[in-house]
């Protein structure tokens, strides 16, 4: 069973369907011990990233979304979910993150269109699991904030944005998209299915 993490923000539905177009079998939970014993877990989000974090402490579900991280079991945030996995945002105000990955959220800057809204091709930066049987292909973003990694480590694909814009993150377990992969066609479904068979 896969737990998508209900706090009150997050395309819940659109990520539950295509988990079970996948194959596995998605539960729509904001019950702590559903998400603990939970196969894999994602963090979807859409909206600003202070009243999300707000959201997932008045709930619990920031503790529980760290202990889930360090209990080895494999974490997907989505958009929003992404962001929230790094240490701040600078999203009206300074806000802090569930810290499970170090860096910040910072907001585009420049003369170019805000939000970065379309299809763009990814750059793989380094060899992941996620990209087994992939090639470079392109998804959709929709998104005025962008993480900058700490460490490139933890750095797995970009695209470009009048830049070069964090796509992809992943360290051990957590991994991030600042994509919807569920929208994002074949690519997208074949990121979202190499992240379920782990």
């Amino acid at each position: 069973m896969i737990a998508i993490i209900d706090y009150g923000m997050g395309n819940l539905h659109s990520v539950s369907k295509a988990v079970e177009r996948l194959g596995y079998e998605a539960v729509v939970t904001a019950d702590h011990d559903q998400i603990m014993s939970a196969a894999g877990a994602i963090l979807p989000g859409v909206g600003a990233f202070g009243d999300a974090m707000n959201n997932l402490r008045l709930s619990g579900l920031d503790e529980i979304t760290r202990q889930y991280a360090a209990s080895g079991k494999p974490l997907l945030g989505i958009c929003l979910g992404m962001q929230l996995l790094f240490t701040q945002s600078e999203e009206h105000g300074t806000h802090e993150g569930l810290g499970l990955l170090p860096g910040e959220v910072t907001r585009f800057q420049g003369s170019y269109k805000i939000p970065h809204m379309g299809w763009n091709q990814l750059s793989f930066q380094q060899e992941s699991p996620l990209f087994k049987g992939l090639d470079e292909g392109y998804v959709y973003f929709v998104h005025s904030f962008h993480a900058k990694v700490q460490l490139h480590s933890d750095l797995l694909a970009t695209a470009d944005y009048y830049q070069p814009v964090t796509a992809i993150v992943g360290r051990d377990n957590v991994y991030g998209m600042q994509f919807h992969p569920e929208k994002s066609g074949e690519i997208g479904m074949c990121l979202l299915k190499n992240f379920l068979n782990q």
